[in-house]
């Protein structure tokens, strides 16, 4: 089995944890994919939590949903903050 192959499986199984729809969720989930493989690969923190991802992917797709109310199992990835910290 090849490492892409078991990289791929494996964030599909956290997808799971992360509703399809209605479409913004679907836009949390493509954000989702995207840094967890990232954070997988070669060159990737490894030690980042899934946790930390839906952070950093929620943080990308909520300024384009402000009033919506993404939905993610919250004891696979445990609660998570309202709004992205800005940092000074």
């Amino acid at each position: 089995m090849s490492k892409l192959k078991q990289m791929r499986d494996f964030v599909r199984q956290e997808l799971e944890h992360i509703p399809d729809s209605p479409f913004p969720q679907g836009e949390l989930r493509l954000a989702y994919w995207h840094l967890r493989m990232h954070s997988l690969g070669r060159k990737g923190d490894r030690n980042k939590t899934p946790k930390a991802i839906l952070e950093e992917s929620l943080a990308i797709v909520r300024p384009d949903y402000p009033d919506f109310e993404f939905e993610y199992d919250v004891l696979f990835f445990g609660k998570v903050t309202k709004k992205p910290k800005h940092k000074k």
